[in-house]
């Protein structure tokens, strides 16, 4: 293989072509600069990738929006697919001593028969607050314990958050941001219909079909996707020409380098950061996920969300992703082992884990059974989800580094919300912009 790509020099390279990548390139290709993005994996989409699933072609990571999600109604419509859009009324639940309660309206939280009326109300206190409020200032400082703490006593804490954050985080639980988790209820809680009723939604075809537009929109625009190839170095000369590297020896060389790469592996692949830069790109900490996701003859409980509050089960919820996508005669549930990878389940192989999940199910709805279960498939994902601690932008280095002309961010730098398409595509076209400016185009 040649060592010298036959590229000329490029305006643009986008490192990772996952939501954020895709949509940087989207909008520089569009802008008329030349843009090229180098994928490591085999497909592109990142977490919003899709798979053949025994003839569905579905999400390794489910997905669905909110109603707040502005960053990706614009984007559709600037790609033409606003009308793919689909809403559906969702509902929640939780499954409690084996048994399944419905949750997440007045109705269910007053006929919630775990906890006591005082608890009742400062839980549904809490819950019209976190739609309601504008700032997070006040709870910037704190973490997520305890700031629920403050608003719901330390019993309903424990009966109702305390196992879902330690299933997710484990030791990290005590360090998790308030901000982080109320933005998270705020999302949720604001995206309905009306009070009794929760309202998501999802692009016909899935993620997918944005996945698929965005590599159509860049290569309309001249530019290019290349899969299976991984970066391995990014050198900046005294001339601001960036050299890119990839382990088989092709080079590219580029004005703007925009890298949406997870930052814990960024320092080994840019080493002229500075050194506070690097330190902090390193020490972000993250947690892996494997996804399980089942096909299934028979609906689960049709709630779309299952927290699962019994100790006798390892994961903390069940997906029940028929109950939004409409996928005919079948049933697709996903059941996210979120951990640590140092954790003992981490090393499980996806058959033992598939399996212990699938008791889960089996509890939630007795009638299943194994002769239910038509496919089952587990993704694994070794950064899936930045630990946001308090005052968790003080933390991170600007995304303009000392490198002029050379960006860096993934899913850390969403925060205080969480990890999405619309927060994808948003910052993706913020950094798409930065660099068009200084291109001058």
């Amino acid at each position: 293989m040649s060592d010298v790509a036959d590229e000329p020099l490029l305006d643009v390279i986008v490192i990772g072509a996952g939501a954020m990548g895709l949509a940087a390139a989207h909008h520089a290709a569009k802008a008329g600069c030349s843009t090229l993005v180098l994928e490591a994996g085999e497909v592109v989409g990142g977490m919003a990738a899709h798979f053949d699933f025994d003839g569905i072609s579905l999400e390794r990571f489910y997905h669905f929006m909110c109603l707040s999600d502005e960053g990706t109604f614009e984007l559709l419509e600037e790609l033409g697919l606003r009308d793919r859009v689909v809403w559906r009324n969702t509902k929640m639940g939780y499954l409690k001593n084996r048994k399944v309660y419905p949750w997440g309206n007045p109705v269910a939280l007053l006929t919630y028969p775990h906890l006591n009326p005082i608890e009742k109300f400062r839980y549904g206190l809490m819950a019209w607050w976190c739609t309601k409020r504008r700032s997070w200032d006040a709870a910037e400082p704190l973490t997520a314990p305890v700031w629920l703490k403050r608003w719901l006593g330390e019993s309903c804490y424990q009966k109702m958050w305390h196992r879902l954050l330690h299933q997710k985080f484990f030791q990290f639980t005590d360090k998790i941001s308030a901000t982080w988790i109320g933005t998270r209820i705020q999302r949720i809680g604001q995206s309905r219909e009306s009070l009794m009723k929760e309202k998501l939604g999802y692009i016909e075809g899935g993620t997918q079909t944005l996945v698929d537009a965005l590599v159509a929109s860049i290569r309309e625009n001249e530019g290019d996707v290349l899969c299976s190839a991984p970066v391995q170095s990014v050198t900046v000369d005294s001339d601001g020409i960036k050299t890119v590297t990839t382990p088989d020896g092709r080079i590219w060389k580029a004005r703007e380098i925009i890298s949406t790469a997870p930052t814990p592996i960024v320092p080994k692949m840019i080493h002229q950061l500075s050194e506070d830069e690097r330190s902090k790109l390193a020490a972000i900490e993250n947690i892996g996920v494997v996804c399980l996701v089942y096909k299934l003859a028979k609906p689960v409980t049709g709630n779309f969300w299952l927290n699962i509050m019994d100790e006798e089960h390892a994961i903390p919820g069940l997906i029940e992703f028929s109950a939004l996508r409409d996928f005919g005669d079948d049933h697709v549930v996903y059941a996210p082992y979120y951990m640590p990878i140092d954790n003992e389940r981490w090393a499980w192989s996806d058959e033992a884990l598939l399996d212990e999940a699938f008791e889960a199910i089996r509890v939630a709805n007795p009638d299943i059974t194994q002769a239910d279960v038509t496919a089952r498939m587990a993704s694994r994902l070794k950064y899936s989800q930045p630990i946001c601690t308090p005052n968790f932008l003080d933390r991170l280095p600007a995304i303009e580094t000392s490198l002029p002309g050379v960006q860096v961010a993934d899913t850390s730098y969403y925060y205080p919300e969480d990890r999405g398409i619309s927060q994808s595509v948003a910052l993706g076209k913020t950094m798409a912009r930065h660099s068009i400016a200084r291109l001058g185009q």
